[in-house]
């Protein structure tokens, strides 16, 4: 497979979060993905968008959040961009600290660490590229 490049453009309205799940499954139709491997890119690029979309652009739906992918051989890259002022992501505390475990949110990015292959954070973390070996 050759590289195919790809765009998705989404309004700061968790509304649109169920435009992902076709976009994916368009993205991952040629590699036949079994249940797990497709699973951990979608709750991840979900994450991604769900934090671009609350936090990042804090739910302003004329703020947009744009997903690009790229796809070459084995290997599927997306960036989730917003348009806030970005964060440093060292500086989020752990999910697994004793007096955070049952908190609601605040596993995102640690969700993410854990089921992609690469995650980096561009653009001061108005970006993250989350990179999948497929």
């Amino acid at each position: 497979m050759g590289i195919v490049q790809r765009l998705l453009s989404l309004p700061s309205n968790p509304e649109h979060i169920h435009k992902l799940e076709p976009f994916l499954a368009d993205v991952t139709s040629p590699y036949g993905l079994d249940c797990g491997s497709y699973g951990k890119i979608l709750i991840s690029l979900t994450e991604a968008v769900n934090n671009a979309i609350l936090h990042g652009n804090e739910s302003q739906e004329y703020k947009d959040v744009c997903i690009k992918c790229h796809q070459n051989g084995k290997t599927i890259k997306f960036w989730v961009s917003d348009e806030g002022q970005g964060f440093n992501p060292d500086e989020l505390p752990s999910p697994l600290e004793a007096d955070r475990l049952m908190l609601e949110g605040g596993r995102g990015v640690f969700l993410m660490k854990e089921l992609t292959d690469q995650i980096k954070f561009k653009n001061n973390g108005s970006t993250v590229e989350l990179c999948f070996n497929v």
